[in-house]
């Protein structure tokens, strides 16, 4: 089992930026596929970003595409998600994610979370 703490959450104005972190302990990271998801208010968590075990591919919602960018550095076992021209309506809780296929079957795990706030 892998444990996940995000960081870096906060508050901000309209088109500013923010960088996420999440730490990752317990298992081998670079087994794991990682993600952010992110919830607000009222709404079902939805995908934000995601990237390879190798850091080799990225992909994004099409809503953050250009703004963020995911990355990861296996040796420090973390992974982060750069936030540029920040929207209000980017504002919500963050979620990191870890997914690791064992057999066929997907094992996902999460960290607590960390609040964006981005103000008008």
């Amino acid at each position: 089992q892998v444990q996940l703490v995000e960081s870096g959450g906060g508050l901000v104005q309209a088109g500013g930026s923010l960088r996420l972190s999440c730490a990752a302990s317990g298992r081998t990271f670079s087994n794991y596929d990682m993600g952010w998801y992110r919830q607000a208010p009222g709404k079902e968590r939805e995908f934000v970003a995601g990237i390879s075990r190798s850091g080799d591919s990225t992909w994004y919602a099409d809503s953050v595409k250009g703004r963020f960018t995911i990355s990861r550095d296996n040796a420090k076992n973390t992974v982060y998600l750069q936030m540029n021209s920040l929207k209000p309506e980017d504002t919500a809780i963050y979620y990191c994610n870890a997914q690791i296929v064992v057999v066929t079957t997907p094992q996902n795990y999460w960290g607590q979370g960390t609040q964006v706030t981005v103000s008008s």
